[in-house]
């Protein structure tokens, strides 16, 4: 089981807001609401690193698998950050870890695993990474290589 990994051990850190809607009954975020910060960090930050609208690619990203550990609650009106960097690049996959910081905490609140698989928009076979998006990913791998092997979030060869 990975340890509590800490800001540091992320290269990229986005802003993600808490909604009063993201509360439930027990007043705290709710376990799904967490899957969509990730969806939102690593979207908002692929379009931002590559300048594009990733929309409008010839491939479209799927998310194929998502997990995600819970250390501590958090809620609204909290401020959060979730780190974002990538433990494998494939061919036509990647694999996001992510972690949900609380603003001004040092240790994650919760890690996550996403995984986009890249495929066509009609016929729904994989195809290659775009190359835009390739562009922006390699880095990101990159630098968080030594960061995940550090903290232990690497990943094993799949795709």
């Amino acid at each position: 089981m990975p340890n509590r990994p800490t800001r540091a051990t992320f290269p990229v850190l986005r802003d993600v807001p808490t909604r009063w809607s993201d509360n439930d009954h027990y007043g705290h975020v709710n376990n799904v609401v967490y899957y969509s910060y990730f969806d939102t960090a690593v979207n908002g930050w692929l379009i931002e690193a590559t300048g594009c609208d990733i929309r409008e690619l010839p491939a479209i990203g799927l998310v194929a698998e998502t997990s995600c550990r819970f250390f501590a609650p958090v809620g609204f009106p909290d401020r959060l950050e979730v780190g974002i960097g990538v433990a494998r690049l494939g061919r036509s996959s990647v694999v996001y870890r992510l972690a949900v910081f609380r603003e001004g905490d040092q240790e994650a609140v919760a890690l996550g695993r996403f995984v986009h698989v890249y495929v066509d928009g009609g016929s729904r076979r994989t195809l290659d990474i775009p190359v835009v998006l390739r562009s922006a990913l390699a880095p990101l791998a990159e630098k968080s290589a030594p960061l995940f092997e550090a903290a232990d979030l690497l990943e094993g060869s799949r795709r």
